[in-house]
């Protein structure tokens, strides 16, 4: 059982600060915990009911582990409806890409606020095999909660690296793509692979020094709509997907 004091102290990890700080980030729930178990990264504290911690009895001895009531699990917990499970995890950065080439298909991400927009990127690009993210370091934090849910256990099976990118792609070997308005329609652009994809702001789009390193500027043509844009997450879901099925 936790004590009130051990309960205290694992409270503070609600706030995101006190986690960069300490290279941790919180999981939550069921599914976001067996990935993060599979996942192989170094896992600190475990607070779950009864059930759970029953059910996952060979747990690394060197977790720290708390069984935890229902009612305990809402204090730590920043879901409107607790799942069982509670973890610290510790912070893996991995570099993507060596030093300069993009490998198969980056994807990069040019200062992407929203963190539902992020943590949906990185699920796509998992969807479709894209292995290595690059973000410009006012991207938000892949970390964040949200993002972390949004990424449905993805994010444990991506590398993410944040960069300077303009720098990146000026230096990058392979064609580098970047979505903007009145640019190539994708139907009539040859994406090739490997190369990187750059999705933008969502209310800026790409930073004019990254965009001054694009090799080709890419467009989905809209089919008689009315919307001035497409959501950032949206048109890097279809663009990732058409670089995808441009190479089977």
């Amino acid at each position: 059982m936790i004590s009130k004091k051990q309960l205290k102290e694992l409270r503070a990890y609600r706030q995101g600060k006190h986690c960069k700080e300490e290279g941790l980030f919180v999981v939550e729930g069921v599914k976001m915990a067996d990935e993060a178990l599979a996942s192989g990264w170094p896992i600190r504290t475990v607070c779950a009911t009864e059930e759970w911690m029953a059910e996952h009895d060979g747990l690394n001895g060197d977790i720290q582990r708390w069984t935890v009531s229902e009612s305990e699990l809402a204090q730590l917990s920043l879901l409107r409806s607790p799942n069982e499970v509670w973890m610290l995890v510790e912070r893996q950065y991995r570099p993507a890409i060596g030093q300069w080439t993009a490998v198969d298909v980056t994807l990069v991400l040019d200062h992407i606020q929203d963190p539902g927009n992020l943590g949906t990127l990185i699920r796509t690009a998992d969807w479709f095999g894209i292995r290595h993210l690059v973000c410009s370091p006012d991207t938000a934090d892949c970390f964040n909660p949200k993002v972390v849910q949004a990424t449905m256990g993805s994010l444990f099976r991506t590398q993410i690296e944040y960069t300077d990118i303009a720098q990146w792609a000026a230096r990058c070997k392979t064609p580098v793509y970047g979505a903007v308005l009145g640019g190539t329609p994708i139907g009539e652009s040859a994406l090739q692979r490997p190369c990187a994809l750059v999705i933008g702001n969502e209310s800026r789009g790409i930073s004019d020094d990254v965009a001054q390193q694009l090799t080709h500027r890419v467009t989905i043509p809209s089919t008689g709509g009315s919307a001035e844009s497409l959501n950032a997450a949206v048109a890097g879901s279809v663009l990732m997907a058409a670089i995808a099925l441009n190479g089977l």
